[in-house]
């Protein structure tokens, strides 16, 4: 019987007896979310699905976005054309106001965080001829993400929202020679970037309408817990909870994406560089949580293991997400215990 469940989407987070996440949120059940629902003795009822049980085996396309309801690429696109306007704007002198950013850009950015997958999220970000606009898209993206997880109140994360969507500004200040060039910066060229963290304070300082907390996190979104970041090399204790939030979501963003002189990081290497630098970098809690709820998002993905085998992730493990449980050919592999084994990148 179980089977008809088959082509179904659970409303809510599905939870194993021992509190282990199996299946998350919004996931359309196929024949290994069957096969661990029985093997985990969970009983799945009508009200705990979006659709109807009965749904055939057969493979589905896609469901259409509901009448109404933009697709991330197109709410991120539509968001980064809006930001294209912030920039030229601020660039001229004649920035806009709090209520037309409120009005025409930070919606985009809220709606976006809504896509059900992984896969949908991470395409929607990524850069493709416009990454210095995209780019502060994404992180607006991924923040809101994590203010959600952090439970901000609604006034709070609408101020992270747009302090990330600003974070880069200071980059109008940047001649567009340095800031498009083709390849790898140059020391001097590095030097004159770096600029636009304490451009992108002075700007919106001048700027009597922005929560207090917008401008300092362009001037901190480079700082790192341990000292070594920039403009100013402070410390953690020193940076605001805002900062620390956009620093993770800055990095993630960066590393996963494809840039002319540089392919995108596999996403499962840049979750081990951020969960490494959670020790000294960047705030340890903040960066745990991205990465936990980022493999949860991931369950159901299939993945390539170092072995060349590909598999699919069916549990992540709370104490240690970035080593979840992984069917291969119709077995379970555990890369907790199998320490020669990793994950190499996610397929599609």
């Amino acid at each position: 019987m179980l089977d008809r469940l088959i082509g179904s989407v659970v409303k809510n987070d599905v939870f194993n007896g021992q509190g282990l996440l199996v299946i998350p949120a919004n996931t359309e059940l196929s024949e290994i979310h069957i096969d661990l629902i029985k093997k985990h003795n969970i009983t799945i009822l009508p009200h705990h699905l979006k659709v109807r049980p009965g749904a055939s085996s057969e493979p589905q396309a896609p469901a259409p976005p509901p009448p109404g309801k933009k697709t991330n690429d197109v709410l991120v696109s539509h968001a980064t054309e809006e930001m294209k306007d912030v920039f030229v704007r601020f660039r001229a002198g004649e920035a806009p106001t709090v209520s037309e950013m409120k009005s025409n850009l930070i919606p985009s950015i809220q709606e976006a965080i809504e896509v059900p997958t992984l896969f949908g999220l991470l395409a929607g970000l990524q850069a493709k001829d416009d990454y210095t606009f995209r780019h502060n898209i994404g992180v607006s993206v991924i923040s809101t993400m994590i203010g959600k997880w952090l439970n901000l109140d609604s006034e709070k994360l609408q101020t992270l929202t747009l302090a990330a969507a600003l974070h880069d500004i200071g980059k109008v200040k940047i001649e567009d020679d340095i800031l498009n060039k083709p390849g790898k910066f140059t020391d001097e060229e590095y030097a004159l970037m770096k600029r636009h963290t304490t451009y992108g304070h002075e700007i919106l300082t001048a700027r009597n309408d922005l929560p207090p907390e917008v401008p300092v996190v362009a001037l901190q979104h480079h700082e790192r817990l341990d000292g070594k970041g920039y403009p100013f090399g402070i410390t953690g204790d020193k940076m605001s909870y805002f900062s620390k939030i956009v620093a993770v979501a800055d990095v993630f963003h960066a590393m996963t994406t494809n840039r002319v002189y540089r392919g995108e990081i596999p996403f499962y290497k840049v979750l081990l560089q951020m969960k490494e630098d959670g020790f000294g970098k960047m705030d340890p809690f903040i960066c745990n949580l991205f990465v936990h709820r980022m493999m949860e998002m991931s369950i159901g993905c299939e993945v390539l293991l170092t072995n060349q085998s590909t598999g699919s992730i069916v549990l992540v493990y709370p104490d240690d997400p970035i080593h979840p449980l992984v069917q291969v050919d119709g077995q379970f592999v555990d890369l907790r215990r199998n320490t020669q084994l990793k994950i190499e990148r996610l397929v599609g």
